[in-house]
């Protein structure tokens, strides 16, 4: 046989060049329908997805400019920081910690605060930001919607308190439990006035913000399948040892046994807002 012939057992040769790689960072596998969508089309659809209408979270920011009429925010308390008070230790300190979300934020921390108009009705408004240490409510967090509630109260105004949080905030102990009770009081003192208080649950809404100031509202309303409850269902599961109702803990259980008002598209957020704001308009006499 020749070496012509042998050629067809010969190795194939490979070339060195590399196959065309494509970007990282511009899909995203939507969590309920589990399509890849580009992000592009995910960001013009305010961060919903254009095939099961999945809504992802936003940013604090964001959701005040879904809201918020624009050019009419002012925020208020914007400096307001932590201090690690219990001088919490770990893997990394509690002020590592607090840096390190400052930087890929750019919060101070997990709640925006101030006043500003839907369709020209002035209100009082906290956005909480998942981004931020999972949106956990520390004194900082406390203080700031109880002084968003103090400051509606004085100007009688309503106020509108948009939460999304894994809850208390541990690294402060006793000091994040305490902001339940300031939070509620403050809501108390705001109801007596006789002014409202919407509560917008968006995903998650749970533990110990769900347990205070997002289960009080005189309206609460919630974003579509967003998760609400105190603890997780895997928790609940494995304590109770019992299987769990289906869709259990998501916005359409909740509206189903009584929890929630009103179910909301977020394209529609601030066209229902501003509908029970001019229901809800309050008595400027006090009266």
């Amino acid at each position: 046989m020749s070496d012509k012939d042998m050629g067809i057992f010969s190795k194939p040769v490979f070339t060195s060049e590399k196959k065309r790689e494509l970007p990282t960072g511009l899909w995203t596998k939507c969590p309920g329908c589990e399509e890849i969508i580009h992000n592009l089309e995910i960001e013009r659809n305010t961060r919903i997805c254009p095939k099961c209408e999945y809504h992802f979270t936003l940013s604090a920011a964001e959701r005040i400019e879904l809201i918020i009429d624009e050019g009419t925010f002012v925020e208020h308390d914007a400096n307001l920081t932590s201090v690690d008070t219990l001088k919490f230790t770990g893997q990394a300190s509690y002020t590592d910690r607090l840096k390190k979300y400052q930087k890929a934020t750019g919060l101070k921390d997990a709640v925006i605060t101030g006043l500003g108009d839907i369709e020209g009705q002035k209100v009082s408004i906290a956005v909480m930001d998942f981004a931020f240490l999972a949106a956990t409510m520390g004194s900082v967090v406390g203080e700031k919607i109880t002084r968003a509630i103090e400051r509606a109260t004085a100007e009688r105004i309503p106020v509108i308190i948009i939460s999304a949080s894994g809850g208390a905030r541990m690294y402060e102990g006793m000091l994040s439990l305490m902001q339940m009770a300031k939070t509620c009081g403050a809501l108390a003192r705001h109801g007596d006035a006789k002014l409202p208080y919407i509560s917008v649950l968006t995903n998650p809404t749970t533990a110990g913000v769900m347990a205070s100031y997002a289960s009080v509202g005189d309206i609460i309303i919630a974003e579509p399948k967003c998760m609400i409850g105190f603890a997780g269902p895997r928790v609940i599961r494995e304590t109770t040892h019992q299987e769990l109702p289906p869709n259990f803990q998501t916005a359409e259980f909740c509206m189903e046994h009584g929890l929630l008002d009103k179910i909301v598209h977020r394209k529609k957020m601030k066209e229902t807002l501003a509908g029970m704001l001019s229901y809800l308009s309050p008595d400027k006499t006090g009266k």
